[in-house]
């Protein structure tokens, strides 16, 4: 059986972790790369503002090569798809026709990636698609994965849910109107250990800060072993 090389995109965070977990468990495929966005004013992961120090260690730990790519704060839709066309043609030139998502039920979404990956001749994979987002919060948690919540969109959760473990209890005391994975974007996580990574990497938590509706938790690197 020929094994698919495929390129997984890589937010940091639990659903792209989980995501991964599911590919690297099936013969079929092998993971060449990583492919994360990064805010190129801020030097932080788009969305979840994790620093780049830690995107870093995150990728060591997983021992899988990663491709940043850089977009600017203020970037429009079209800017964004020229930007990650020219990058997925480099992929397709080295013959790479998958990219893996860890998207569970927005179809919007979904259809917005195969659009554009149709446009260049490659195909998304989704292996959370139509999942129950409780029972993937669950298995994330029941698999030895951890994280922490970074991002919280304060028009869905104060602010007392930032800065949190992502673990049973946090699942436990979430309003009845926000999914568990977070999946409408109520918030984001950063993994820092689990069963693909070779070590924990270790971070010390620092101030929460409010910026354009959302409560970031800084997290950064530590010289602790």
């Amino acid at each position: 059986m020929k094994v698919v090389e495929v390129v997984v995109s890589w937010s940091g965070g639990k659903d792209s972790a989980l995501a991964l977990y599911n590919i690297k468990q099936s013969s079929e495929y092998k993971v060449i790369s990583l492919l994360t966005t990064v805010t190129f004013e801020f030097h932080r992961v788009t969305m979840h503002g994790v620093e780049i120090s830690l995107l870093n260690k995150q990728v060591e730990s997983i021992g899988i090569p990663l491709n940043i790519v850089y977009i600017p704060q203020k970037c429009s839709m079209k800017m964004y798809e020229n930007i990650m066309a020219k990058e997925m043609d480099l992929y397709r030139q080295d013959g790479i026709e998958y990219v893996v998502f860890g998207d569970i039920f927005l179809e919007d979404v979904r259809n917005y990636r195969d659009k554009n990956l149709k446009n260049i001749n490659m195909n998304g994979i989704y292996p959370l698609w139509h999942k129950n987002s409780h029972d993937l919060a669950l298995a994330f948690i029941k698999s030895g994965f951890k994280a922490i919540v970074v991002t919280v969109d304060s028009k869905k959760l104060n602010k007392s849910y930032a800065g949190k473990e992502y673990d049973e209890d946090f699942i436990k005391n979430l309003p009845e109107n926000v999914d568990p994975c977070g999946e409408n974007g109520e918030f984001h996580t950063f993994v820092y250990d689990g069963p693909i990574f070779e070590h924990p990497v270790i971070f010390i938590k620092k101030n929460t800060l409010f910026r354009d509706g959302f409560y970031y938790t800084n997290i950064t690197c530590t010289n602790l072993v």
